[in-house]
């Protein structure tokens, strides 16, 4: 196989039409397809011709002797690389934008993008929200429950909500609580969460926190983790069961696996760590998933880093076949970015 020199414009244009045709149909591609598409006029022998050349590169493949050529994974790749330099118009940003404004917390913009996304490509939406100890606490609140436990309801000025019970060894009074909960709230409201549980802690230390009849109790949950929160992504993923109706060359049991791994979070949140890396603002296109996992082999993923008006970050993509509309999902995944960027709280 030659090395990967620049392509001739007539052998640019030619595949561009072979990976167009293979989207549209999902068929091999022969020389006369090639030709009736054509505005200029190019003889099947001489497209037959370049499509040779194009074979030897590895851009095209022959499924049987007597079949046309088909795309593949490199020539995939090189009809991207074009469509990702040109400029993608948001035709939708500005009523999805409203939308997602008239949500009050970022795990209902995140949920509705997710939803969007595949709404917009048939394909599987992903969006995901990254919790950091840079979020700013906006209030707490304590509440008793059976066995020595408290409910800690921990608000983040992004309108993040989260809920943690904390086991303790001895009760607490609802008095105590109360009076816990207004010395937090007055002394740290506005605080990194990071920050605020270090200082907690050395004020703790000094033993110059509170009054001395909850200053134990106020020693006591901060052990049990007061302030605390488990930063784990909010992710989202719509649209799975897309995948179901793709030719992807699986057996039962491999498409079994890929539906079980797109389930778990974690390997959600290492897919779009390991594919979207850029700074925010930069749309990426990924296509040949199989480093990833075994049966993305023929997957493509399309994906934005995100900073919303909240300044958390966030990560927006659409999984699918290699032989997806990319224009159609690009257009997409752009809107949504910029929609879920822009909305304000």
């Amino acid at each position: 196989m030659k090395s990967d020199a620049p392509l001739k414009s007539r052998h640019t244009e030619i595949l561009n039409s072979i990976v167009r045709a293979y989207i549209e149909d999902g068929e091999p591609v022969g020389s006369r397809t090639i030709s009736k598409r054509r505005s200029e006029a190019l003889s099947p022998a001489s497209i037959r011709n370049v499509m040779a050349d194009l074979a030897d590169e590895g851009y095209l493949a022959q499924p049987h002797t007597s079949a046309g050529r088909v795309p593949t994974e490199k020539a995939f790749r090189f009809y991207v690389a074009a469509l990702a330099a040109s400029r993608i118009a948001a035709v939708e940003s500005h009523r999805l934008r409203h939308e997602l404004s008239g949500l009050a917390t970022v795990e209902k913009r995140v949920e509705r993008s997710s939803q969007v996304l595949m709404e917009m490509t048939r394909n599987v939406g992903i969006a995901a929200a990254i919790p950091a100890l840079a979020q700013e606490l906006d209030q707490i609140e304590l509440v008793p429950l059976a066995d020595s436990r408290v409910l800690m309801i921990l608000v983040t000025r992004d309108h993040m909500v989260r809920n943690r019970v904390l086991a303790l060894d001895e009760p607490v009074s609802s008095e105590e609580l109360l009076s816990i909960r207004n010395y937090v709230n007055r002394n740290f409201s506005g605080w990194q969460l990071g920050a605020a549980r270090r200082e907690l802690l050395r004020r703790m230390a000094e033993e110059s926190a509170l009054y001395d009849a909850v200053e134990r109790k106020l020693q006591l949950l901060s052990s049990k983790g007061l302030l605390e929160v488990d930063t784990a992504p909010e992710v989202h993923m719509e649209g799975a069961s897309n995948l179901l109706g793709l030719d992807l060359h699986l057996t039962r049991e491999k498409l079994r696996e890929l539906l079980h791994a797109l389930e778990e979070k974690k390997r959600l949140i290492e897919l779009l760590d390991r594919f979207l890396e850029q700074l925010p603002g930069e749309l990426q296109v990924h296509v040949g998933l199989e480093e990833a996992h075994p049966a993305m082999k023929d997957l493509a993923l399309i994906g934005m880093t995100v900073r919303m008006a909240n300044g958390l970050p966030g990560k927006v993509a659409v999984l699918g076949p290699m032989r997806m509309q990319y224009e159609r999902v690009m257009a997409a995944v752009w809107q949504t970015s910029r929609a879920l960027e822009r909305a304000s709280f």
